[in-house]
């Protein structure tokens, strides 16, 4: 009697101990599954790109002088001429290769195409997902600004470049032609019309940490960030 009771205690034992090393087999799958989740949406995406979130960004600002198909954008210096534009075109900031060129929005919405193949210009939407990714419009845009003030005009307010965007105050050319806020500030063209002269856009500054976002003339220079398709 007394050995049939210890039997049937260890089988119970054994049953217990086979179901929690299921469980902790378990748990220890979950963990991994969710640490490669999370590197999966914070690491690097190669040498000219990174991963933010599930959208994976060129590190740098457009500088191409060419549209996807091999004709050439327009190069416009004069003033007077740029503000007279309906087609596309880019420019130097002041004429000066500093930062990445500023397009006008004509390029950016040319059918021959500004990206490469497998990128593209990103929508109104996709800059809200990478918003929001980075915790929403108050603090994203610090966690997109290169750090310092090696760039960035003092002080650079809230920079942790945390997200790896690393975005410069590429500044912009006003419609009517004039250069303005190269220091201060950065704009990226958004792929999204507004209506038939404007597009939306986004642009950080160096006093504070948020991104603000709305819509001008689409003959406005503003720089360009691809997004992966």
């Amino acid at each position: 009697m007394i050995r049939t009771i210890k039997t049937g205690v260890a089988a119970v034992l054994l049953i217990l101990a086979t179901s929690c090393k299921k469980e902790n087999s378990s748990m220890q799958s979950s963990v991994i599954s969710n640490q490669s989740t999370s590197q999966s949406l914070t690491t690097d995406a190669g040498p000219e790109a990174v991963r933010i979130g599930t959208q994976v960004w060129k590190k740098k600002d457009l500088t191409t002088s060419y549209y996807a198909n091999g004709d050439k954008i327009p190069q416009v210096k004069d003033a007077t001429k740029w503000a007279a534009l309906t087609t596309g075109a880019w420019c130097w900031y002041n004429n000066d290769p500093r930062y990445g060129k500023l397009y006008n929005w004509y390029a950016v919405n040319d059918p021959r195409g500004l990206a490469p193949t497998g990128w593209h210009v990103p929508t109104e939407e996709e800059w809200v997902t990478l918003t929001n990714y980075l915790g929403g419009y108050t603090v994203a845009g610090g966690k997109m600004k290169e750090t310092g003030t090696g760039h960035w005009l003092t002080p650079n307010a809230d920079a942790t470049n945390s997200s790896g965007f690393t975005a410069l105050p590429g500044g912009s050319r006003y419609y009517l032609g004039s250069f303005v806020d190269s220091g201060g500030y950065g704009y990226w063209w958004s792929s999204t019309e507004a209506d038939s002269q404007a597009a939306h856009y986004r642009y950080l500054t160096y006093f504070y940490g948020a991104i603000s976002g709305t819509t001008d003339y689409k003959s406005n220079g503003f720089s360009v960030r691809l997004v992966k398709d």
